[in-house]
């Protein structure tokens, strides 16, 4: 009997489904009490203390740039008003892109730039799909 309760509750411990990571869930693909099937997605999760911002810099700039450096990333808080915030960069590309189009460079005459990926610690205040600004 007391087997039979062990495995019955080993079968619970089981079905208790966890997030590897912590953070905060942006979508979910599955409602309580619905069947988890092994390999199905059911729900995205992100942790968002740290965030990362892709900007473009052009080949003058890129000169400059380094992996590990220090600059300062401003993201707007409404109308007139912008915070500060620490980046570091942590990713730049390895090829040239013609200027996305929902990217404007201050140097607009450049047709090519090159993708940086910045990360910034969030106070809470960035959110997913914010623009921002970076100084070098």
């Amino acid at each position: 009997m007391n087997a039979q309760i062990a495995q019955l509750k080993d079968q619970i411990n089981k079905s208790i489904i966890t997030s590897p990571i912590s953070g905060t869930v942006l979508s979910k693909y599955a409602e309580p009490g619905e069947l988890a099937v092994s390999g199905k997605a059911l729900f995205k999760i992100a942790d968002i203390d740290t965030m990362y911002l892709r900007a473009y810099i052009t080949a003058s700039q890129l000169t400059t740039a380094k992996i590990g450096q220090k600059v300062k990333v401003y993201s707007d808080l409404g109308e007139s008003d912008r915070k500060e915030y620490d980046g570091k960069i942590v990713w730049i590309a390895d090829k040239a892109e013609f200027t996305p189009k929902t990217i404007q460079t201050r140097d607009e005459r450049a047709n090519l730039v090159y993708a940086v990926k910045i990360e910034v610690k969030n106070d809470g205040y960035i959110k997913k799909g914010m623009y921002g600004e970076v100084k070098f």
